[in-house]
């Protein structure tokens, strides 16, 4: 079994920045590929950004491309979402994900394990 942490999240103004970490344990996670998603409230869960596994192959959803960038570091078993220029809507929970394939995928049903999340707020 994977056990995933997310950290980092937390209140920050329009135009500001915050870095994502997710954490591993109970096994390496340095051969599967991760991902992450956000859920607003009354909406459902979306893709943000995945990553293969190694780091070599990633992928961003329209609304965040250009602002936010994804990395690991398989030596620490993390998983990282660097946000840049972040704006009102991007205000929601936000869950790393991990598939045992190396693969990157964009769908969340393809993820077999999840963290509980971590509360992004961006204020105007």
């Amino acid at each position: 079994q994977v056990q995933l942490v997310e950290s980092g999240g937390g209140l920050v103004q329009a135009g500001g920045s915050l870095r994502l970490s997710c954490a591993a344990s109970g096994r390496t996670v340095s051969n599967y590929a991760m991902g992450w998603f956000r859920q607003a409230p009354g909406k459902e869960r979306e893709f943000v950004a995945a990553i293969n596994w190694s780091g070599g192959n990633t992928y961003y959803a329209d609304s965040v491309k250009g602002r936010f960038t994804i990395s690991r570091d398989n030596a620490k078993n993390t998983l990282y979402l660097q946000m840049n220029s972040l704006k009102p809507e991007d205000t929601a929970a936000y869950y790393c994900a991990a598939r045992p394939r190396g693969s990157l995928n964009l769908i969340r049903a393809m993820y077999d394990y999840w963290g509980q999340g971590t509360q992004v707020t961006v204020s105007s």
